[in-house]
C-alpha cells in the first residue's frame, strides 16, 4: 500500500512515464515544470511495485532528427529526447527496472505509451507495451510521470480503452500547462473516462 492510496501486487503494472532529462531535468529543453520532485515519488512507487511483484514498465520518447513533433517539422515542440542523445536518457536519479517502450522512434506520432500513428498512412498500431501487459496478465494500471496533459493523460485512456482499470498517481505527476489550467483539465478528462485519480 502507497500512502493508503494504491495497492500493488501481481496483477497490478506500474507504467513510469518519461521520466528523461529533456523533460524532468531543467537544462532540458522542454523541461516540465515540477518534474524533479516527481522523480522522488515515482522511485518510491517503484520500490513498492517491485516488492509486489508487479509488472513495471517505462515510456521513453525516442525521437528522429525529424518528427511531427517538432515545431521545425510543423509540431508545436522544441527539438526533445533525440534518439542517444543525453536529452532521451532517463534521468540518472531514476531507478529503472522493467521494461522500456521506446515511442516514436520511427518517426511515428502519438503521446500514448500504448498506441502510435503512422504519418504517412495514419494507421494507428499498438505498441509492445499492451502486449507486455497482456502476456503478464495485468488488470490494473498505475501510471505515473510526465506531462500530465500529454503523455500521462494519453496513456491512460489508452489504457482505459484496453478494457484495463486504470490509476493516476497524483502526487507522481506534472504537467506542461501551455495554457494554465491544461493539467487540471487532463486529470478532469481521465476522471470522465473512469480513470481513478489519487
Amino acid at each position: 500500500m502507497a500512502s493508503g492510496t494504491v495497492s500493488f501486487d501481481p496483477r497490478t503494472a506500474l507504467v513510469v512515464v518519461d521520466l528523461q532529462n529533456d523533460f524532468a531535468d531543467p537544462r532540458g529543453s522542454l523541461y516540465v515544470r515540477g518534474a524533479s520532485e516527481v522523480i522522488e515519488r515515482a522511485n518510491a512507487y517503484v520500490q513498492l511495485a517491485r516488492q509486489a511483484g508487479s509488472t513495471i514498465a517505462y515510456t521513453q520518447d525516442w525521437h528522429p532528427a525529424h518528427t511531427p513533433h517538432f515545431a521545425q517539422d510543423g509540431g508545436i515542440w522544441p527539438v526533445h529526447c533525440l534518439a542517444e542523445s543525453w536529452g532521451a536518457r532517463f534521468v540518472p536519479n531514476l531507478i529503472v527496472d522493467g521494461a522500456i517502450i521506446r515511442k516514436g522512434a520511427g518517426g511515428e506520432d502519438g503521446y500514448s505509451g500504448f498506441s502510435m500513428r503512422d504519418v504517412t498512412t495514419g494507421e494507428t498500431r499498438l505498441t509492445e507495451l499492451a502486449r507486455l501487459l497482456s502476456s503478464a496478465g495485468v488488470e490494473v494500471i498505475v501510471v505515473c510521470g510526465v506531462a500530465t496533459d500529454y503523455c500521462v493523460k494519453e496513456t491512460s485512456l489508452d489504457a482505459v480503452g484496453l478494457g484495463s482499470e486504470v490509476v493516476v498517481l497524483t502526487d507522481a505527476v506534472s504537467a506542461v500547462d501551455l495554457r494554465p489550467g491544461d493539467g487540471e483539465r487532463a486529470l478532469e478528462a481521465m476522471r470522465g473516462a473512469g480513470v481513478r485519480c489519487i
